[in-house]
């Protein structure tokens, strides 16, 4: 049997302003949690002093809501090892409604010129300058440094070397990928993540692009509309385009994407592309109404929804917050995720979370095209996440990634006055900073012939651009080049009598 992910601390949801009492929602959080097999019997829980310590709490409402589940027989208490989810039986799932039956993708077409000119564009992919580099503000670089190396050369050692021994791991392998990664990425979602799945609906994949394009294929007819959010990761407008999709901008706000807007713009959208719990670039999390509304909504049109949960493991002043997938229970949401930002992007390795009735489909595509993925890094990462290393690095990560994006704020608001103004929740590795006045792509330019990687946010739009500003990272610099970094932005921006104009 495999080992559960160690470590890795449940989401718990807790209102503070509620009159029950906190020993009394822990309770039932943790109950629901077994009950719907988001934590499975034997997989270890945290302990009450570190779960206190991440959810800001005394540990007394914890000592008591463990308890009282060991007493009912949800958790297992083992002198000396810790404590543990029990044997139990699991809920049963709710009567799911009438499914629309899933569109037929269409007969392979002749790709022509059209198809890939937007690729060959100047300011497309890799050629953009500020994509160009390392360090201050390249987006979704993680602090490769701060990687624990010495761990994941051991691991890498000992699957090497057992290599020799084990011949299965060095012949063709599952087009859904290596089942104990699958098992252990499978047990994380459904802790941390609140993801609704199996081990037999995961398939890894090289990162979230390969997944948008898997998806792609396998759901999406040329010429069919999707929604897609404006403004908007361009990396999958990409690959949407490359399939001949139609795509339709929808307007996000502080509550995400607006549904309403929407179904106004084209009811009968095939799929829609969202980023609820980081919308990407502006940083809003997706509301409960919005995401409630999103589910009725390809429910009835028997639409798709792909949810890109790109870096949701970040949050520095709220708890996580659950998947979109999580309340499904249509079975319309694809889930991608990556381990790019959280470990690095040379590992080159995400997952899809696919519905049961579609995972044929989807191995039939993948056996199509690259016919299954490599076993070496799968194998390694499992054990990563199984040993609890993967817990703690996270950890580790969301602290040193909380100081540096707080020096950013701080740096922006003392060096940039009015010209710049910070947005979007505390969480993941950017942020966007709006721009009072100017051409952000200009200044982007400028930037990056300063060696300095600022993404213009009029990059992230279909049609025309109603806000300027930067898209800035912050995962891959420290304090000391952040704070240099907004002193050269600010000289591409026009220098101190910028500054001086932009405060008034």
């Amino acid at each position: 049997m495999r080992r559960a992910p160690s470590g890795i601390f449940p989401l718990l949801s807790l209102d503070r302003d509620s009159g029950a009492p906190l020993y009394r929602q822990l309770y039932a959080e943790l109950r629901d949690a077994i009950l719907e097999r988001r934590l499975r019997a034997g997989q270890r829980i945290p302990s009450t002093r570190s779960l206190a310590v991440e959810l800001g709490v005394s540990r007394l409402p914890l000592l008591t809501a463990y308890e009282q589940l060991v007493i009912e027989g949800y958790l297992e208490s083992r002198t000396g090892s810790g404590t543990f989810v029990a044997d139990v039986p699991a809920r049963s799932p709710a009567p799911a409604g009438p499914r629309a039956a899933p569109p037929v993708p269409g007969r392979a077409r002749r790709v022509t010129s059209r198809d890939t000119d937007f690729l060959m564009t100047p300011t497309a992919g890799a050629t953009e300058p500020w994509l160009a580099g390392w360090g201050a503000f390249r987006v979704s670089e993680p602090a490769a440094d701060r990687f624990p190396h010495e761990i994941w050369s051991r691991l890498v050692g000992r699957h090497a070397r057992a290599q020799r021994a084990r011949l299965d791991d060095m012949r063709y392998g599952e087009a859904m990928g290596h089942r104990p990664f699958r098992e252990a990425v499978a047990a994380y979602l459904r802790t941390a993540r609140a993801v609704r799945c199996e081990a037999d609906q995961v398939m890894a994949v090289s990162g979230s692009q390969q997944a948008l394009s898997l998806i792609a294929r396998v759901l999406i007819d040329p010429g069919r509309p999707v929604w897609i959010e404006e403004p908007g990761y361009p990396g999958a407008r990409a690959v949407l385009r490359l399939r001949g999709a139609r795509l339709v901008p929808v307007p996000v706000d502080d509550e995400g994407l607006d549904v309403s807007a929407g179904i106004a713009r084209c009811a009968r959208a095939a799929a829609a592309y969202v980023t609820p719990s980081h919308q990407y670039p502006m940083g809003a999390i997706m509301s409960a109404s919005r995401r409630l509304r999103l589910l009725d909504w390809a429910r009835s049109n028997g639409a798709w929804i792909i949810e890109d949960d790109y870096d949701s493991e970040y949050r520095y002043g709220s708890p996580p917050v659950p998947s979109l997938q999580g309340l499904d229970r249509d079975s319309r949401v694809l889930y991608v995720g990556t381990f790019s930002k959280v470990l690095f992007p040379a590992l080159r390795l995400g997952y899809i979370v696919i519905p049961t009735d579609l995972v044929a489909r989807f191995v039939a595509v993948r056996d199509a095209t690259d016919i299954f993925p490599a076993t070496l890094p799968q194998a390694v990462l499992a054990d990563f996440i199984g040993e609890g290393h993967f817990a703690r690095h996270l950890r580790r990560m969301r602290a040193l990634y909380g100081d540096r994006r707080a020096a950013l704020v701080g740096a922006i608001r003392e060096e940039m006055g009015a010209a710049l103004r910070p947005l979007g929740d505390e969480a993941g590795m950017h942020l966007v900073a709006a721009l009072a006045k100017g051409d952000d792509r200009a200044a982007s330019m400028r930037a990056a012939h300063m060696g300095l990687w600022a993404m213009p946010l009029s990059s992230c739009y279909l049609g025309k651009a109603s806000r300027r500003g930067f898209v800035l990272g912050f995962g891959g610099a420290g304090v000391p080049e952040i704070a240099r970094g907004v002193r050269r932005l600010r000289t591409a921006l026009g220098g101190e009598s910028e500054r001086r104009g932009g405060r008034g």
